[in-house]
């Protein structure tokens, strides 16, 4: 250990001897009231020796109990020779000023016994404090426990009830009233938690003057030099000293650097921490808002109390319950606390009730409440300010340097030393990428850099970009999945046939998705001339052209999630049902950095018509509830039409591009033929792609279809080859399927090759 490290220690060693020496006094001084109890006993005739004292009432005992004065003890009939009693009150006396010469010694050294800083913190009179001590005794030394037995006439009662505490601290009679008020539910001591009111079971009855006083074991395990807190909190907080740091700095500037400043300028400002006022953090970004936290608390240089509410509050512990003990153990420790989970305490209206927000407003620290939801104080008259601030998604500068700094600072990988890949520049395109395309939380691009980095370590290699992509989609919201097929993108650009033209509008959206967030708030163009980040695009061609397949291939380029809606789980015959699964999936999706993909989309985007009843009043209604939610919408959204007519006009100007899959000519027709055919199957020499797109005028679904009935056929012969007889086969089927007549001089080939498999069936028989 170093010079300054020892010399730390020490120091805290003599610090906490302090703090024990300054207890020890003032339980002198409790020792010398319990002394002089006990004498008054056994003046008045009371057995200590007696093992059995207490379990029996002889008769002189009840003729005596008659005889007593209401309000009085056994002890407190008695006067003790005024010697005596002076002898008592000189220790007391001594005992007191001992206790206050070790706390002026400590407030040299510039500290406060714990004791003490407990009587200030809740604002603790000197008979409160001893009723306190009275009953942190016997959890300090079981003599205690015999001693409270003797004194209550009964040795199986070992802790100490409200009539024991009459007796030691008050006067005789009914000048113990006055204190009562120390007693009282709402006193300090009980308001705060310090000590709870047990009843005990029979024989014993739960009348007020009998019910036991505990402290809680927290407040003990604090005069005694470390925090513990109440069983209830127990595993759900966390106690710190925040330092600031880079990290914080950069996950807190999610509500702005600015913001940040001036509420640190604010805090400063205050003469006290009760001056300054309760911190309302809220927004989807948790970790953001306790990095901002911690950036405050270190600027005042306090300790800071975490309770995460939403995992304490349930059937054992009300909200008001909850937020009691937590404000109970920033003022013992003297921390600021933070409410984590706060959305727990609020109701449906977004309200707190009004004795949580009372004692938040009564409480003399600071308070910072974090959660996810916007709420609205209210129900009680208030002098205490509340501050808000947004913690929503970090914008895209932001993303792309939390992306850099995770991985950068991951300890993960195989060899910390490399880069995210070995070309920088592509490891910026990489991180541009991530930062442009998945509008996650701070805490969620943390996990992913952690989740990616396991991946590449389980697999003994090097952090790949495509890792941080799989591991961005998949803390994403995944609860999409529920309510919409997830599709499993298989092409790309080179499976797709389209005029130039058309597979450049691609181009231009896959471009614009990765870039938007730069544009919109790097560049600021989003202030004016865009209502959201969303982009919607229209797909429009007949059945079987590839505008599933276009989809693929956008989320295959982008590396996003797509999702196919199931039309028949949104559209319903019930008013105002369509609008609420809409809803659903759209709230889903807004976190879910995924592309959501409306086949037939004319059947709920359709035009709205002229109301003649209340069926075309509901039905124009649910396509302005839609015009109006796909406007606010922030995601990628793909519209696919056979019939592009079908939609509402007032769709056109929302659409970023319009995308047409025109039925393919010839030479397009023997494209999608060639590319379609799987390498890996067999191909006859006999094969002629030009021959069939210039004889089938079909689309690439159908000879999609074509292409898969003719390998199962060609599976089914010896030498497993497909052949022209197989294509001519499936596409003779997949004609009669459309209902298209079948030109027989076009499928002669087809005829022959059943003849001849016919053949080989009646030979093999």
């Amino acid at each position: 250990m170093n010079a300054r490290n020892d010399t730390t220690a020490r120091g805290s060693v003599k610090g906490g001897y302090l703090h024990w020496q300054h207890l020890q006094a003032e339980l002198l001084c409790l020792d010398l009231l319990i002394r002089r109890e006990v004498r008054r006993w056994v003046l008045a005739g009371q057995d200590p020796n007696d093992d059995y004292r207490g379990l029996y009432v002889t008769q002189t005992e009840a003729e005596q109990l008659l005889d007593r004065p209401f309000g009085v003890s056994w002890g407190q009939m008695i006067t003790l020779p005024p010697a005596e009693e002076d002898a008592f009150d000189q220790a007391l006396a001594q005992a007191r000023q001992q206790a206050a010469e070790c706390a002026e010694q400590m407030a040299s050294q510039g500290q406060t016994s714990r004791l003490l800083q407990l009587a200030t913190a809740f604002d603790l009179d000197r008979t409160a404090l001893d009723i306190l001590l009275l009953c942190l005794a016997p959890a300090l030394d079981t003599k205690y426990e015999r001693l409270y037995g003797y004194l209550q006439d009964n040795v199986m009662r070992r802790r100490p009830t409200v009539r024991l505490v009459l007796d030691l601290l008050g006067e005789p009679g009914m000048a113990q009233v006055t204190q009562i008020v120390h007693l009282a539910h709402d006193a300090p001591l009980f308001r705060h938690r310090l000590l709870d009111y047990i009843t005990e079971a029979p024989p014993n009855n739960m009348h007020w003057i009998n019910q036991t006083l505990q402290i809680d074991e927290g407040v003990v395990a604090w005069l005694l030099g470390h925090y513990q807190p109440h069983p209830e909190l127990q595993g759900h907080v966390a106690l710190t000293t925040p330092a600031s740091s880079d990290l914080d700095r950069l996950l807190a500037g999610n509500a702005t650097g600015e913001q940040i400043e001036q509420t640190q300028d604010l805090l400063r400002a205050c003469r006290t921490l009760s001056d300054a006022p309760l911190l309302a953090f809220w927004g989807m970004d948790q970790v953001a808002q306790q990095a901002a936290a911690r950036c405050l608390v270190a600027e005042i240089n306090q300790p800071l109390l975490v309770v995460q509410l939403d995992r304490v509050i349930g059937e054992r512990c009300l909200p008001h319950q909850a937020v009691q003990l937590a404000l109970r153990d920033a003022r013992l420790t003297g921390a600021v606390v933070l409410l984590a989970g706060w959305d727990v305490c609020l109701d449906e209206d977004k309200r707190v009730a009004p004795e949580v927000l009372t004692a938040l407003c009564n409480h003399p620290g600071l308070v910072i409440m974090t959660g996810q939801k916007q709420w609205q104080p209210g129900a009680i008259s208030r002098q205490r300010t509340i501050f808000e601030q947004a913690f929503d998604l970090p914008g895209y500068a932001q993303r792309l340097a939390l992306w850099r700094h995770f991985v950068d600072s991951s300890a993960a990988r195989p060899d910390p030393g490399e880069k995210l890949a070995r070309d920088v520049n592509m490891a910026n395109e990489a991180f541009a990428a991530l930062a442009g395309q998945f509008g996650l939380t701070s805490g969620q691009i943390r996990d992913a850099v952690a989740a990616a980095c396991d991946l590449a370590t389980q697999q003994q290699r090097l952090l790949q970009a495509d890792d941080l992509f799989v591991m961005a989609r998949a803390y994403s919201n995944p609860r999409l999945s529920m309510l919409a097929h997830k599709v499993t993108p298989r092409y790309a650009w080179d499976d797709i046939v389209l005029p130039v033209d058309e597979r450049a509008k691609l181009s231009e959206l896959v471009a614009t998705v990765r870039q938007r967030y730069k544009v919109l708030e790097t560049w600021g163009v989003g202030q004016k001339l865009a209502t959201s980040s969303g982009v919607m695009v229209l797909f429009a061609g007949p059945p079987g052209t590839g505008k599933t397949m276009a989809a693929e291939v956008v989320a295959s380029e982008l590396k996003l999630d797509l999702y196919k809606i199931d039309l028949s789980s949104i559209v319903s015959k019930y008013i105002g049902e369509t609008e609420k699964n809409l809803e659903r999936i759209f709230t889903e999706a807004s976190n879910s950095n995924s592309i959501l993909f409306f086949d037939e989309a004319d059947a709920i985007f359709g035009k709205r018509a002229e109301v003649k009843d209340a069926h075309d009043r509901y039905a124009n209604i649910e396509v302005s509830y839609l015009l109006q939610r796909m406007e606010i919408y922030d995601g990628i959204t793909i519209l696919a039409t056979n019939l592009r007519a079908n939609l509402d006009d007032a769709f056109a100007r929302r659409f970023y591009r319009t995308v047409e899959f025109p039925f393919p000519k010839r030479e397009d027709r023997v494209r999608i033929w060639q590319t379609l055919f799987p390498p890996e199957v067999k191909q006859a020499p006999d094969l002629d792609f030009d021959l069939l797109a210039r004889r089938f005028e079909l689309a690439g679904g159908n000879i999609r279809n074509i292409i898969y009935s003719a390998a199962f056929m060609a599976a089914n012969d010896e030498d497993e080859m497909v052949t022209m007889a197989h294509l001519l086969h499936g596409a003779r089927r997949e004609m009669q399927k459309m209902g298209r007549l079948v030109n027989q001089e076009d499928f002669a080939a087809v005829n022959l090759q059943s003849k001849q498999m016919n053949g080989k069936t009646n030979t093999k028989g």
